[in-house]
């Protein structure tokens, strides 16, 4: 197995996590916690996302990847 480098800034790669920012943004915005506080509603707020959901960000990731991979890392649309 080859292992690739990752590049360092690529807009075909984004994180399989970043759709979550959102979830936890409304979820947090514009509220005063303490950390615990910050805690218990990030894991209520992620624990609320359903399975299928994160399963399409991962195969997202994955079919990026394969992408990249097919177009030896240059720049693709």
């Amino acid at each position: 197995v080859s292992v690739l480098n990752h590049p360092p800034y690529s807009p075909d790669l984004a994180p399989c996590d970043f759709s979550l920012f959102p979830k936890l943004k409304l979820k947090l915005k514009g509220r005063f916690f303490d950390i615990p506080t910050i805690q218990s509603v990030s894991t209520q707020a992620l624990e609320a996302i359903p399975q299928t959901e994160l399963e399409h960000a991962f195969e997202s990731l994955l079919n990026r990847c394969n992408k990249c991979i097919e177009a030896r890392g240059e720049y693709f649309e």
